[in-house]
């Protein structure tokens, strides 16, 4: 089952291709539960992302930030920094697809005149608070009507519910096996092992215990899931002239996309089931970048659980639909011999659940050539974001 053209669509983006570049990024310790606030973590993660690139909080001049979160906008960085100067700001920044769009708003506002250093900056602090919520971070979602009155009332809440049943899904329609789910999530914590920073550094894990651990829902096992995590991320943006300028390589924006579609967090009301829309977001991606999905040396998308990676592997065109079981089989997602390096930080399943910041972070290392499990000769990095609703595809590259 392909996806249907009438579900969903690509936002009207312009080119931005070649004309912005991340110059400086900037993180936090990945923890479980730290005591620190999501404030306190969003200005470390800042002021380590304007030192990287060789500026002061003074230079910085544009903001993207998380509203729905706000937990860094402008007012707590200049608290934070001592600054007042005049900064040009979004709300429609920080992690999840934002984290894969902010660039695109960068380089529109650099490009009007608006700012000429663009911080994006998102931090979480859920391990922390995760004892004041119902249901974990996905409880915002439960507060939606149609939630209340359609879903929730007959226990399809929370998040595991949900894809354990697109998980069953796609094994039904296209074969997948459990040992498939598996081979995402131990790809994951083998490039977490390589990763000092990863909150499950030092913490191996093989098929045999991918397939011991406990279900949470049928057949969504523990290891499928996601962390929950304290930490953050930021990155800094400015036109690929200023960043020649600046002491770190550029990391050249080579395409932006987002793809929508209307049944917002409501996965009971997806028209396809088993599809993300990155069915959308990537091919105006590729289209705009001049690249194809062939060129990714390295490949890093927001999994929440491991259907997700998958899903979002087949859309973005690595394989066909319905083949991503098979694609992923063996070393395929390995730094180090795969097809296609794959969430080499060890992504949200082993690195941290920051929301997705943290996965553009690693594209800069690895395009800069400095990531703890190094793609050789890497050239071309892509980010998928992802938020049910919504998906993003970041096309970054070296310096041509």
């Amino acid at each position: 089952m392909g996806a249907s053209p009438d579900w969903g669509r690509a936002a009207d983006y312009d080119d931005v291709s070649g004309r912005v570049a991340i110059v400086g990024i900037g993180e936090t310790a990945y923890t479980k539960a730290s005591g620190r606030t999501a404030r306190e973590i969003g200005a470390e993660a800042a002021e380590r992302a304007i030192a990287d690139a060789g500026l002061e909080p003074a230079d910085v001049d544009g903001l993207t930030y998380n509203g729905a979160f706000a937990d860094f906008d402008v007012a707590a960085f200049h608290e934070h920094f001592g600054t007042s100067h005049e900064i040009w700001s979004s709300p429609w920044g920080g992690g999840m697809s934002w984290a894969g769009t902010a660039p695109y708003l960068a380089a529109q506002a650099i490009g009007a005149g608006e700012a000429r250093h663009v911080l994006n900056v998102f931090p979480v602090a859920w391990a922390t608070q995760r004892a004041s919520m119902t249901g974990g971070p996905g409880e915002v979602h439960a507060a939606q009507s149609l939630k209340q009155n359609l879903e929730v009332p007959f226990g399809w809440f929370p998040q595991p519910v949900y894809f354990a049943t697109i998980m069953r899904r796609h094994m039904i329609e296209f074969g997948t096996t459990e040992e498939q789910f598996g081979a995402v999530a131990v790809a994951c914590r083998r490039h977490a092992n390589l990763n000092p920073d990863a909150v499950m550094h030092g913490k191996p894990m093989s098929m045999a215990d991918y397939l011991a651990s406990p279900y949470l829902a049928d057949p969504l096992r523990l290891f499928d899931s996601c962390l929950i995590s304290d930490g953050g991320a930021a990155y800094v943006t400015t036109s690929i002239e200023r960043a020649r300028d600046l002491p770190r390589p550029p990391v050249v924006v080579q395409g932006v996309a987002e793809g929508l579609s209307g049944s917002g967090t409501h996965w009971s009301q997806q028209a396809d089931f088993t599809s993300t829309p990155q069915v959308f977001s990537a091919p105006a991606a590729f289209g705009t970048a001049g690249l194809g999905p062939a060129d990714v040396d390295v490949l890093t998308v927001y999994d929440p659980f491991t259907v997700v990676s998958l899903m979002q592997i087949e859309d973005m065109g690595f394989c066909p639909k319905g083949e991503a079981g098979r694609f992923v089989e063996g070393d395929t997602l390995f730094h180090d011999a795969g097809k296609l390096p794959f969430n080499t930080h060890g992504g949200l399943l082993s690195h941290a659940y920051v929301l997705g910041i943290a996965h553009v972070v690693e594209v800069v290392e690895q395009l800069r050539g400095t990531a703890a499990a190094q793609v050789p000769n890497c050239e071309v990095g892509v980010y998928g974001g992802y938020t049910g609703a919504h998906a993003s595809t970041l096309i970054l590259s070296r310096d041509r």
